[in-house]
């Protein structure tokens, strides 16, 4: 669901980079005002970097000629709460823009608000947290990952439709764009919402106290089980899983198609050409891949990305748990 600046004018990717930066500010001033833990710092960049490896492998929709891959705002925010789980989901986005070109430099702000605003912020604390409110079990559990992934991935993708219309640069109508759009990102969500739910048991068994809607305490244990978990999700994801991904274009890309003909759209204009040029110059390995484009680059590319994503979530984090004690201002 990452957009190309290809479907935004200018004026509401600006808008959309000014929301989600807004939000992202937002999310760091809580951490700090509520003394963001250290101990915390090392699951979300971990989780951070987990998430950006469990992206690259799409899977087949099947009957459809689409692929997907998970979102992981849900599962951070079960994880470590909604405020460090934005900051880790913006880390992803950032990391795969800028070394990847996955996703435009001008939709960066569009693509955090769909994929790290909408369900760490929104869809977390008014749906997953409410339906944990009478304890936790399994069931539970499945059901309040399933629902808030379905919930998570209709409005993301609702909002691309929103923006893309909002923008009028495409020959996308609204209403063909969203009959494709909402029902082949629910199937995506379906499974999303099961990956997080087995995740979450696990994580909860090993650690009963320390996933955020466990009232985590994270002074309690150390947590070394759980991250190398992680650890090793991400090495596997990263390294092997992500070679055997899905060819077909993900569900924003089958939308496009359907509609269009192409998977992909071009834009054309100063502003999009500097961003364009941009890109280039900061994207290491354009698609996952090395130069030649043979795709022999992929499992390089997985742990790139994966460590260059938990050192920048770390590194943000630990400026947000460090400028506390420092005594910046709020």
């Amino acid at each position: 669901m990452h957009m190309s600046d290809a479907l935004l004018s200018p004026a509401v990717a600006l808008t959309m980079c000014a929301a989600a930066g807004a939000a992202v500010a937002y999310s760091a001033a809580k951490l700090k005002k509520n003394e963001f833990s250290e101990k915390k710092l090392p699951l979300t960049a971990i989780a951070g970097a987990f998430v950006f490896a469990a992206q690259m492998i799409n899977f087949t929709i099947p009957g459809t000629g689409s692929s997907g891959h998970i979102g992981g705002g849900i599962l951070l925010a079960a994880l470590v709460g909604g405020d460090a789980a934005l900051l880790a989901v913006t880390a992803v986005l950032v990391i795969q823009a800028l070394f990847f070109a996955d996703g435009g430099l001008l939709a960066l702000g569009c693509n955090i608000f769909n994929m790290g605003v909408i369900p760490c912020l929104a869809v977390y604390p008014l749906v997953f947290t409410p339906m944990l409110k009478s304890g936790v079990t399994r069931g539970r559990l499945a059901a309040a990952s399933i629902a808030s992934a379905l919930l998570a991935l209709q409005a993301g993708a609702f909002s691309v439709v929103l923006e893309t219309t909002s923008s009028g640069i495409t020959a996308l109508p609204f209403s063909t764009f969203v009959m494709l759009m909402q029902p082949i990102h629910l199937a995506i969500g379906l499974v999303e919402g099961v990956v997080t739910g087995a995740v979450l048991s696990f994580v909860w068994k090993a650690q009963p106290e320390l996933p955020d809607f466990a009232a985590a305490n994270f002074e309690s244990r150390p947590m070394k089980k759980v991250l190398a978990l992680f650890a090793a999700l991400a090495l596997l994801c990263g390294a092997i899983l992500s070679s055997f991904a899905s060819s077909y274009p993900d569900g924003l890309e089958w939308s496009i198609l359907k509609v269009t003909g192409k998977e992909e759209l071009e834009a054309s204009g100063e502003i999009f050409d500097k961003s364009a040029a941009l890109q280039q110059r900061t994207a290491v390995m354009p698609d996952y891949d090395f130069a030649e484009g043979e795709g022999k680059g992929t499992a390089a590319a997985g742990v790139i990305g994966s460590a260059a994503t938990f050192v920048l979530a770390a590194a943000v984090c630990a400026l947000v748990s460090r400028s506390k004690k420092k005594g910046l201002p709020n």
